[in-house]
């Protein structure tokens, strides 16, 4: 199930990459601190179907990349995996331009067409489409089990990446939604490819998946050892003093998003002690 030899490496921007027989990936030049080399778009289209269906069509204002959307032919569908608006950015400008109607687990993001349930399975564009509702990054975080015929792959959003590691917000994300999230994908993505919203794509979404939560839980432990010598319980810590702590070898500039991180596993140590 490995991508095409003659597929451009990632990141390869403005250029409709395929990455399995049935799913190509449209990466959108906004790169960042949170967006690593920028958000992926992925174009899912069996052999041979005249449709196909559009998933996370980007941030807004790049329009380059919502008139590259809108171009492709037969969309018949678009698919958002959550609510942060590097992925929902593009809704309104692709709805705008193919009438395709927009599925998301937030009716907000929704255009002509229901929320998203777990479990559901949609078929559409010659293939089948299970959604698999995956919180923890956001509470509305949604992952995608795309089959045809004996070949699998799993769209994780920003549930899982392509390299390096997944900021909770503490919004609406959590560490216990986010641990469960992960023993779901990995029973239902063993042996599948990680498609991720950012980042390159795996051969096997098992191995990565095993690894996050295994680093969830080595950040966890980090942090009940830096409170032991803080002599500090999870309820009176706050997150910056544990970040300085337990981050003090990371960059600077990832802080802040350590600190979202670090709030949410504050938040179920409390539940914990």
């Amino acid at each position: 199930m490995s991508a095409p030899n003659d597929a451009p490496a990632h990141p390869a921007y403005g250029v409709l990459r395929e990455v399995t027989p049935f799913a190509s990936v449209l990466l959108c030049d906004n790169s960042g601190m949170m967006e690593l080399d920028g958000t992926n778009t992925y174009i899912l289209r069996a052999p041979g179907s005249d449709e196909c269906v559009v998933v996370d069509p980007g941030p807004p204002k790049y329009k380059h990349h919502s008139r590259q959307l809108a171009e492709i032919p037969g969309v018949a569908l678009t698919l958002v995996t959550h609510r942060h608006f590097d992925h929902t950015g593009g809704i309104k400008r692709l709805h705008k331009r193919t009438g395709a109607p927009v599925r998301a687990r937030l009716d907000k993001y929704c255009r002509e067409a229901p929320p998203l349930r777990d479990r559901e399975v949609i078929e559409a564009a010659g293939l089948r489409i299970t959604v698999l509702h995956t919180p923890g990054h956001t509470g509305d975080s949604v992952s995608f089990l795309v089959e045809h015929e004996d070949e699998r792959a799993v769209l994780t959003g920003d549930t899982i990446l392509g390299s390096g590691t997944t900021v909770l917000d503490p919004t609406d994300g959590g560490l216990r939604d986010y641990l469960n999230s992960l023993n779901r994908l990995i029973v239902e993505g063993e042996g599948a490819r990680l498609l991720p919203a950012h980042g390159p794509d795996h051969d096997d979404l098992g191995p990565v998946a095993r690894f996050y939560k295994s680093h969830r839980e080595e950040r966890l432990d980090q942090i009940v050892s830096a409170l032991d010598e803080m002599k500090m319980s999870p309820h009176e810590a706050k997150p910056m003093k544990v970040v300085r702590k337990v981050y003090r070898d990371v960059d600077k500039k990832l802080w802040p998003a350590a600190r979202m991180s670090v709030k949410a596993q504050l938040e179920y140590l409390r539940e914990v002690y």
